[in-house]
């Protein structure tokens, strides 16, 4: 089945002029947001490569052996394709900027698609491998902001002062979820000039963000769109309405947005989630409720505390045998009381997921 790879093949003849931007589009530029391109591009719009011109710079660096900035196998054809199309090529690509910082919890990207009428995409990069890109995500389920979300806002506001036309903001996975604060918290003057949100499988928002006038403004411009199976889309809370697609993929790999399947300037849609979608959000959702903030703060700390002890940096390296053995030996050498905590907040995870499946069981 054709996805977004297979679109830009057919309408990469179509000027944007000619053809707005659809949510396929806006698919394509997150897809790009992974690719780290704070080498190539300068601060200076005005010096702002072409995508065609980036593309060219990434198959000079590949015939060098430098070391790949991909993130996945598909994304240098995903360069490669936009760089030649019509509707791509001559756009210029600005604003690269990659923010992480382990103390305050923060793991930030982006990039901005320079549009022929003044405008602009900003695409907001999902979680990276880093175990602070991780934490600051689980961080969502007990702080109203995180510092990604606020990056995002300013970075937002930023595109806004450099370009007076129409604004967008795209991600996918935590970058969707960036997009929508971003837009939400930009300010009244910028909140006009936006065009579209698109959030692909981004997480919701605790209550405070929904309940904000900004959100409530913009409520009919945030496109939503998880796959059948999703997981990390349906975490939180959403207000607006989501379009449910159709991914080739099984399981957590529905994720992956080249398994998204498109139909015309869209994608397939379907008219549900799964069961086990539904079931997996259920469970989380009822976990959450029984516990206050601060058993949230205290145990997603302790996890990662536990977790830091290996010396990990990468989600990658915690399946390293040094890594296991630090952990075990830091988890050992907890109090109690913290060994109790962790061991009752991981039951009640047990035991909602126990009701949803069997609802009718008694305690």
């Amino acid at each position: 089945m054709p996805n977004m790879l297979d679109y830009l093949s057919r309408e990469g003849d179509i000027s944007l002029t000619e053809s707005p931007i659809s949510p396929v589009d806006a698919l394509l530029v997150s897809a790009l947001s992974y690719i780290q391109f704070d080498h190539l591009i300068s601060g200076n719009p005005l010096e702002a490569p072409r995508l065609s011109e980036l593309s060219q710079m990434f198959q000079e660096l590949s015939k060098e052996g430098k070391k790949s900035r991909f993130r996945h196998p598909l994304d240098e054809e995903l360069l490669e394709g936009m760089g030649k199309s019509r509707r791509f090529g001559s756009l210029r690509l600005t604003g690269a900027r990659e923010l992480t910082d382990a103390k305050k919890e923060l793991q930030f990207a982006a990039v901005a698609l320079l549009l022929e009428d003044g405008g602009a995409l900003a695409a907001f990069r999902g979680t990276d491998g880093t175990l602070t890109g991780w934490k600051e995500d689980l961080n969502m389920s007990f702080l109203d902001v995180i510092p990604g979300q606020q990056a995002a806002r300013d970075y937002l506001q930023g595109i806004g002062r450099l370009c007076p036309g129409k604004l967008y903001a795209a991600g996918h996975s935590k970058g969707g979820n960036l997009a929508v604060y971003a837009a939400v918290r930009s300010g009244e003057e910028i909140r006009g000039r936006i065009g579209g949100v698109y959030n692909y499988d981004g997480p919701g928002f605790r209550q405070k963000v929904l309940e904000d006038p900004g959100y409530l403004e913009l409520l009919d411009r945030i496109h939503t769109f998880v796959p059948q199976g999703s997981v990390v889309g349906m975490l939180l809370e959403h207000e607006e309405p989501y379009q449910v697609v159709q991914s080739t993929e099984e399981g957590l790999l529905q994720h992956e947005p080249y398994s998204w399947e498109v139909s015309g300037d869209g994608f397939v849609e379907l008219g549900q989630v799964t069961e086990g979608s539904r079931m997996v959000d259920e469970t989380i959702k009822s976990w959450l409720a029984g516990l206050s903030v601060k058993e949230r703060e205290h145990f997603i700390d302790t996890l990662f505390e536990i977790l830091g002890a290996s010396g990990a940096e990468h989600v990658g390296d915690l399946a390293k045998p040094g890594s296991l053995f630090a952990i075990l030996k830091k988890l050992g050498g907890e109090d109690d009381e913290t060994k109790k905590m962790l061991i009752r907040i991981l039951m009640q995870l047990v035991k909602a997921a126990a009701g949803v499946v069997y609802p009718n069981l008694q305690d």
